[in-house]
């Protein structure tokens, strides 16, 4: 998958793009960590029940040179992507999802396009 500039995940009704603003540190601070790739990758579980990094996860990843990034939601390992928006069961992770993106659009990171 390419890096963009905009990105729609499955099922979520808000297209986020990448914000000019977007610094490497703003990043750090964050939680996003630099691969041995020099990108940065954020990796967070959308289970705020669970102690343990099982259940779905948000992956964002930014380009070394904050060209673009790439955004999903996948299973624990990260092999499959999901839609987390169709079953009623899943709302609490929705939510997760929602309110780690809106702290990412009040640090500037992104902007609900």
């Amino acid at each position: 998958m390419a890096f963009l500039t905009k990105v729609k995940v499955d099922g979520d009704k808000d297209t986020y793009q990448m914000s000019p603003q977007v610094k490497k540190y703003t990043l750090r601070d964050v939680g996003f960590t630099v691969s041995n790739g020099g990108n940065f990758v954020y990796e967070r579980t959308l289970d705020p029940t669970s102690p343990y990094k099982q259940g779905n996860k948000l992956r964002v990843v930014f380009a070394k040179d904050l060209s673009g990034f790439k955004m999903s939601v996948t299973t624990a390992n990260g092999l499959k992507r999901v839609n987390i928006f169709t079953k009623e069961n899943d709302k609490p992770l929705v939510e997760q999802y929602h309110y780690i993106l809106d702290d990412m659009v009040k640090r500037e990171i992104f902007i609900k396009a």
